[in-house]
């Protein structure tokens, strides 16, 4: 549910060092020289926020948090409290695509491309380089503004079950409290659903298990080595494997010039992954 105001006031967590100190007028303002001693990326955030007349600046924790159960575990919240940005490469236009989700969701590419993709072209992966280029950030610590292009940006719902979130400020030591509400005017990003639903993603594995496992037969049957491809290309940022045929990026890259030994080394390892799945 959506916050009806922003968040009240905090101080910072124990292990992070707060950077607002308070003006003649009582309002909140990042001094100067703390400022300037800032990395780069987390200067730029912490002026944004500054010109947007946000009450919490951003404190830099004692620990790097690249993930969000590690900023989670250091701010002392839970981890859906955790705004989390996700950038995909659009391969049409090449343009990044940012989803800030709660750090306990993940996000549905399909969902995802029906939103951005009007042209039926899918999303790409984002690797590092594209990820600096596009936002100014490094991967995890990129924020969910002050981007260094403009980006396609948009906020998931989930973060709406909480009144106050923290988001990364451009560093893996840097982040910042809003609430979601806050997060949705400063940006001007649509509010959607894109989170992975669990029945749905249940069932579509359950599908692929039966679809592979049908083709494994027929090659136990025929004796001849057949692709456990069956048209559902999308790799699991999760797991690393095609959410189709079980698959690492680089057992499909070498599928083509495997021989019969290769390819039956990676049925072998697709028949144990399906096994761990269903047990």
């Amino acid at each position: 549910m959506r916050s009806d105001g922003p968040p009240p006031a905090s101080t910072a967590p124990s292990g992070g060092r707060d950077l607002d100190e308070i003006n003649e007028s009582g309002g909140d303002i990042v001094c100067v020289s703390e400022l300037m001693a800032l990395p780069e990326g987390v200067q730029k955030v912490a002026k944004l926020l500054l010109a947007k007349e946000h009450p919490h600046s951003p404190i830099m924790l004692n620990e790097a948090a690249r993930t969000a159960q590690q900023a989670a575990d250091a701010l002392g919240v839970g981890v859906g409290q955790i705004a989390k940005s996700i950038v995909f490469r659009r391969r049409s236009d090449d343009a990044a695509v940012l989803v800030v989700t709660s750090g306990d969701q993940r996000v549905d590419e399909k969902k995802l491309e029906t939103l951005v993709c009007p042209d039926g072209k899918r999303l790409g992966r984002a690797d590092a380089e594209f990820v600096k280029t596009k936002t100014g950030f490094s991967i995890g610590g990129v924020s969910p503004l002050a981007h260094a292009t403009p980006v396609v940006l948009l906020i998931d719902q989930s973060l709406f079950r909480f009144d106050e979130i923290w988001a990364a400020a451009g560093h893996p030591n840097a982040v910042f409290q809003l609430a979601p509400s806050e997060l949705e005017w400063m940006t001007g990003a649509p509010v959607v659903d894109v989170a992975v639903n669990p029945v749905e993603e249940h069932l579509s594995r359950q599908r692929a298990i039966i679809l592979v496992a049908a083709r494994a037969r027929i090659m136990g049957a025929t004796g001849e080595i057949t692709s456990p491809c069956i048209s559902v290309c999308r790799m699991n940022a999760a797991t690393g494997l095609c959410e189709g045929c079980f698959r690492t990026r680089d057992e499909i890259a070498a599928w083509g010039n495997a021989g019969d030994d290769g390819k039956r080394a990676i049925w072998a390892r697709i028949d144990q992954r399906m096994a761990a799945v269903q047990a």
